[in-house]
């Protein structure tokens, strides 16, 4: 079968969609985490817009629908990249790739030097992903209750 999709910055009316991507993605994290007090998980649409207004945040959509998303927070040469997900019934036919590729390509643009992360060290599928991307654990950190991997890209 053979899939289309595109890649674009998101608007504000885009939020909607934005937060249903982002809220199945986090209970499904939340679930293989076991952790149930996501910062993601307490995020409105009202807030999904203010971050699509300040920040840099991209979607993948398939006819019209949005199956993925990517933020990026960027200061100087470096930048925060949070609340990547891609929709369950769209895994693995390459979004989340062509996501990260529109990702290097935009911060390289932005002369941005070095990308962080963080994850769930336990989470072995986006583990496995970042590191496929390029990124490296830096740290494991416990700042929010649970192991988390700060992952780092260097350009």
């Amino acid at each position: 079968m053979l899939y289309s999709f595109i890649i674009r910055r998101a608007n504000a009316d885009d939020a909607p969609a934005v937060f249903s991507i982002l809220r199945k993605a986090f209970i499904e994290y939340s679930e293989i985490t076991g952790q149930k007090d996501l910062e993601a998980l307490k995020e409105t649409v009202e807030d999904i817009k203010k971050e699509i207004e300040s920040k840099a945040v991209y979607i993948a959509v398939i006819d019209d629908e949005i199956v993925g998303t990517v933020r990026l927070d960027i200061h100087g040469d470096q930048a925060y990249l949070s609340r990547f997900a891609v929709d369950s019934n769209n895994r693995n036919i390459g979004i989340g790739k062509s996501l990260m590729s529109v990702v290097d390509k935009h911060l390289k643009e932005q002369g941005v030097k070095k990308v962080i992360l963080h994850t769930s060290s336990k989470h072995s599928a986006l583990m496995r992903f970042y590191y496929g991307r390029g990124f490296y654990a830096e740290a494991i950190e416990t700042d929010r209750g649970y192991l988390r991997a700060r992952m780092v890209k260097e350009y």
